[in-house]
C-alpha cells in the first residue's frame, strides 16, 4: 500500500496512540497531534525508535488559530485524517455545568468539522483522501448521564453522511468507526465516576453497566480499532463511505 501522511487527533495516549503506532508500523508517515505536546512527543519517539516515521505537534482541535497554525506549519500534505480527539463529563443534565458541555462538543464535534474543512481542500487538490472518526457505541445509543457525549457522537454519524455526499466526486472517504467500551485512561475515569453516581463499586459498574449490553462480554482492544482503520485506507474500502463502523460485540445486534 502506498505510504501516506497520517495526521491522528488525541494521539497522545489510549486509542490515538495505538491507532498511530499501528499505522506507522504499516511504513505510513503520522503527525501525532494532542493538547498535551509533551505526551505527543513521548508517542512520536516511541514511533521513531521503533524504526517509524512520525512528528508530533501540539493542537487544540477546539481553537481555531490552533488548527490553522498546525496546517500551515507541517511540512508535507496530509492525506489521511484520523479525528479521535475527546473527552468525557458525567452528570445528569440539571447539574451539567454548561461550559463543559460546550467543551465537549466543541473537541468531538465541532472540532472534527474544523480539523476536516482546513485539510479537506489539499484531499480535493491531490485527488486522495480518507477520514476516520472515531466514534462511540454512544453514536448509536444512549446512557444516563453522559447527554453533551452521546449527543456529539450522535452527530458525527451524521456529518459523516454529509461530508460522504459533498465528496463523492473524488476519491475521498468518511467514515466513523463506533465501538462500545474500549479500556483506556478515558473509560477507567468513567468507571469511577459511574461507581460514585450509581453508589456500587468499580467492578460492579464494569459487569453491570458496561459489559452488560455486550453479549460478547468483553472491552474492545485498541488493536482491532487500528486495524479496522487500516483497512479504511486500503484499496477495498474505496467505496466504504458516509458508513458507521459499529464495533460493539453484539450490543446493537439485540
Amino acid at each position: 500500500m502506498t505510504s501516506r501522511c497520517i495526521l491522528v487527533t488525541g494521539a497522545g495516549s489510549g486509542i490515538g496512540a495505538g491507532i498511530a503506532e499501528h499505522l506507522a508500523g504499516q511504513g505510513h508517515h503520522l503527525v501525532v497531534t494532542d493538547l498535551d505536546p509533551a505526551a505527543a512527543g513521548r508517542v512520536a519517539e516511541a514511533i521513531v525508535a521503533a524504526g517509524g516515521s512520525a512528528e508530533a505537534h501540539a493542537l487544540d482541535v477546539a481553537a481555531e488559530a490552533s488548527v490553522a497554525g498546525l496546517v500551515a506549519a507541517l511540512p508535507r500534505p496530509v492525506d489521511v485524517l484520523v479525528n479521535n480527539a475527546g473527552l468525557q463529563h458525567v452528570s445528569p443534565l440539571e447539574d451539567f455545568p454548561m461550559a463543559k458541555w460546550d467543551l465537549l462538543v466543541q473537541v468531538m464535534l465541532t472540532g472534527t468539522a474544523r480539523v476536516t474543512r482546513a485539510l479537506l481542500p489539499g484531499m480535493r487538490e491531490r485527488g486522495f483522501g480518507r477520514i476516520v472518526n472515531i466514534g462511540s457505541i454512544h453514536a448509536l445509543v444512549a446512557s444516563r448521564y453522559k447527554s453533551a457525549y452521546v449527543a456529539a457522537k450522535h452527530g458525527l454519524i451524521g456529518f459523516s453522511k454529509v461530508v460522504a455526499l459533498e465528496t463523492a466526486d473524488a476519491d475521498i472517504t468518511i467514515n466513523t468507526v463506533c465501538p462500545s467500551y474500549v479500556r483506556t485512561p478515558l473509560v477507567d475515569a468513567q468507571i469511577a465516576d459511574q461507581a460514585a453516581r450509581h453508589g456500587i463499586g468499580e467492578d460492579e459498574v464494569v459487569e453491570r453497566i458496561m459489559l452488560a449490553p455486550m453479549p460478547k462480554k468483553a472491552f474492545i482492544g485498541i488493536d482491532e480499532l487500528a486495524g479496522i482503520t487500516a483497512f479504511l485506507l486500503t484499496p477495498a474500502a474505496r467505496n466504504i463511505t458516509g458508513q458507521a463502523l459499529v464495533v460493539d460485540g453484539g450490543w446493537t445486534a439485540q
